[in-house]
């Protein structure tokens, strides 16, 4: 057993393991044999493709178009823009490219972060899968969560202007780059991040005015608005929708007259209590675990989170993880794993399909391994200090110097 141990981690160890061609080529490969795969099937895309159609024809985006896909759109009118250029090709080479680009936009997200050697590897790797679970859908969640780590990585940067591009975008487009404003208070340009967050809502709000109307552009965000209000109601109990906290608890228990309010305020209040510890601001550790806190927050915490937005979820699960100063514990690789197993690989025909379809699919169970981490999360920004161990251990040596 030993021997074979052995035999694994020095496997492991080669340098091809670690090797960015090796990731890069990957992240490459993925998105083509999805794309292949869902060559005569990718409603997604369809529903994508019309956002802008329907747009340039300025008809409603949010209403059904049988002839075209089934179900209907959710994204905003700057998504049109955002899909042009995949749009105006032959509908197969859009589908390649768009699945192509949505790819290595979170590669290059990742690549371009302040995250370590270590870190971008293991999250390449960890998130392999389900990013192919999110391509096969054709979902812009990839592309969401780079949008999370450029906003929260461009404000370490001191490029506030560009974080605020992001955040903007990610906002008008679906919302959940909302999430940037949660790093708001680790900006040293406070005032110029929300100047630019003002200019670029002006801008990207009034940008699909160029290809449609101003009415009409104005008329589909009060259209986008109602919709959204309608989806959350119908989400509440559908079988591939509210794959959250919020549904996982809404299911178990087939309780549909509660307020999904008892959940989030309590989730709002673990979520911002660690933010009152200012001391720790300073360590990149700490505000890299609020990042990993937004990344899962997002999808626990929605009633929209579809199993293919996960792929926001498992980086930050990865963040944390890997961020933080201290060795984790057989406990917290045990979770890791539990994540890997359940979380990302429950879709697959890697897993036993009985056990998705009687438990895991009704009871939205993927979201349980990252609830679980997310409040141990919490709990050790509230109790940890996250600074780094070199400068901990100098400290004490100073201080036992003068006390002696």
């Amino acid at each position: 057993m030993k021997d074979m141990k052995e035999k694994i981690q020095a496997f492991l160890a080669r340098p091809f393991w670690k090797d960015y061609r090796t990731l890069f080529g990957l992240w490459l490969l993925l998105p083509v044999i999805a794309a292949l795969m869902k060559m005569h099937s990718h409603n997604n895309f369809l529903i994508f493709r019309g956002v802008f159609w329907h747009t340039w024809w300025q008809t409603s985006l949010f209403a059904e178009y049988p002839a075209e896909y089934w179900d209907v759109n959710h994204y905003g009118p700057l998504f049109s823009l955002v899909i042009a250029p995949f749009s105006v090709v032959p509908e197969w080479l859009g589908l390649v490219l768009w699945c192509v680009c949505l790819s290595l936009f979170l590669y290059w997200a990742i690549r371009r972060s302040l995250l370590t050697d270590r870190q971008q590897v293991f999250v390449l790797w960890f998130c392999a899968h389900e990013l192919l679970t999110a391509l096969y859908m054709q979902q812009f969640n990839i592309a969401t969560a780079a949008i999370i780590l450029l906003s929260f990585f461009l404000i370490e940067k001191e490029r506030d202007t560009s974080a605020a591009f992001f955040i903007v975008l990610g906002t008008l487009v679906k919302l959940y780059g909302v999430v940037g404003l949660a790093f708001f208070f680790f900006s040293k340009h406070k005032v110029r991040l929300v100047l630019s967050l003002v200019g670029w809502s002006i801008v990207l709000f009034a940008l699909p005015m160029l290809i449609s109307s101003p009415e009409y552009v104005m008329g589909q965000y009060v259209e986008w608005f109602d919709c959204l209000v309608g989806k959350n109601d119908e989400n509440l109990f559908a079988d591939h929708q509210n794959i959250s906290l919020l549904g996982m608890v809404r299911k178990i228990s087939g309780c549909a007259t509660y307020s999904d309010l008892w959940l989030i305020l309590p989730g709002l209040l673990l979520f911002g209590i660690p933010y009152l510890r200012f001391r720790q601001y300073k360590y990149a550790a700490f505000r890299q675990t609020l990042l990993a806190s937004v990344l899962m927050f997002v999808l626990l915490f929605s009633t929209g989170s579809e199993s293919s937005g996960y792929i926001i979820a498992l980086i930050g699960v990865v963040v944390w993880y890997t961020a933080v100063p201290w060795q984790r514990t057989s406990w917290d690789v045990a979770l890791l794993v539990f994540a890997f197993v359940l979380t990302s690989l429950s879709p697959s025909d890697l897993f036993p399909a009985y056990l998705r379809k009687t438990f895991v699919q009704p009871y939205a169970l993927k979201a349980l391994p990252v609830a679980i981490i997310w409040v141990k999360l919490c709990y050790e920004m509230l109790i940890k200090d996250y600074a780094p161990l070199a400068a901990t251990a100098c400290g004490q040596r100073q201080s036992e110097e003068s006390g002696s």
